[in-house]
């Protein structure tokens, strides 16, 4: 499981920070958030494969978060992609699409399924075995999105419970582990008998452009999130900037962190007008200073951060 940035940069890309794409790798399928511009080229860098992308999540419309969609869509047409393809967003994403698919010349012939959020409230947008994805609403100068990914932790089977109450590996175990009760020696024995609680699983939180959310921060929290990939366009010089664009600074990103209680937070969709991280790395010194537990990292398009 691991986390890759594609994309780093904000509205206007840079010799070093392409326009914001990450790439969230688990269990072999590959989730990827935001499509900006020259997405597909970055990947070619990476050892993501485009195939194996299921579902897409857009945090608003602007154009350096989905600028690359219609080439991305168009490419793994060309390598034959037939199963179905999602695509999450705010207000007017189905609208957007439909544009992409109607403008030119294309040979796209997988199902696309455009799923559009308009909750103002934070949403379970998918759930399966393994994993969930949540939707929460933000705050941007168009409709926008935070998504999180949380892994679904299952209990774990006691062995020495096993051993002790002389269930043996078989039909019995199985049975059990399918959430059967047993009955042995005249005793009802339950998969509760004979599991641990479940470790705690990853639990990713993507803020896209937004302003900084003490709400979100609390969502976060609430889902006992570990890591937070969060915007930060502005450094603390630039706070009216901020404010004025509905943007955050580096140090509003690593306050939410504090408040969410995660152990990483991961910077990104850094403004092109910066040279150097400077400003950056002195706002984050500063910051693990009193918050030292926290990891903080500035991220660069095509790091990888591994999920543990």
């Amino acid at each position: 499981m691991k986390i890759t940035f594609l994309g780093t940069g904000a509205a206007i890309p840079t010799k070093y920070r392409a326009h914001p794409s990450i790439s969230l790798k688990f269990d072999g399928e590959i989730f990827l958030f935001d499509c900006g511009e020259n997405t597909q080229r970055q990947i070619i860098f990476t050892d993501v494969s485009p195939m194996k992308i299921n579902n897409i999540f857009i945090t608003h419309l602007h154009g350096d978060h989905v600028l690359g969609l219609p080439g991305l869509l168009q490419s793994i047409a060309f390598q034959g992609r037939k199963k179905p393809l999602n695509i999450y967003g705010p207000e007017e994403t189905v609208k957007m699409i439909e544009h992409i698919l109607g403008v030119g010349y294309h040979s796209i012939d997988y199902p696309i399924n455009v799923h559009e959020i308009s909750s103002k409230t934070p949403e379970r947008i998918i759930s399966t075995n393994n994993y969930e994805v949540f939707s929460y609403p933000v705050v941007h100068s168009v409709p926008a999105l935070a998504y999180v990914f949380k892994q679904v932790k299952k209990p774990r089977m006691d062995l020495e419970k096993v051993k002790k109450l002389g269930i043996e590996i078989g039909p019995d175990l199985k049975r059990l582990k399918d959430g059967f009760n047993v009955e042995l020696n005249g005793e009802i024995i339950t998969l509760k008998d004979v599991t641990l609680p479940p470790k705690k699983g990853i639990c990713v939180g993507y803020s896209g452009d937004t302003i900084p959310l003490t709400e979100f921060a609390e969502f976060l929290k609430e889902l006992k999130c570990n890591t937070l990939i969060h915007e930060a366009t502005f450094d603390k010089t630039m706070e009216r900037n901020a404010k004025e664009t509905l943007h955050s600074t580096a140090t509003d990103a690593l306050n939410i962190a504090k408040l969410s209680g995660v152990s990483t937070v991961l910077l990104t969709h850094i403004s092109a007008r910066y040279d150097n991280l400077n400003a950056f790395e002195n706002e984050i010194v500063e910051f693990k200073a009193e918050n030292p537990e926290i990891h903080v990292l500035i991220a660069e398009d095509l790091m990888e951060y591994p999920l543990k």
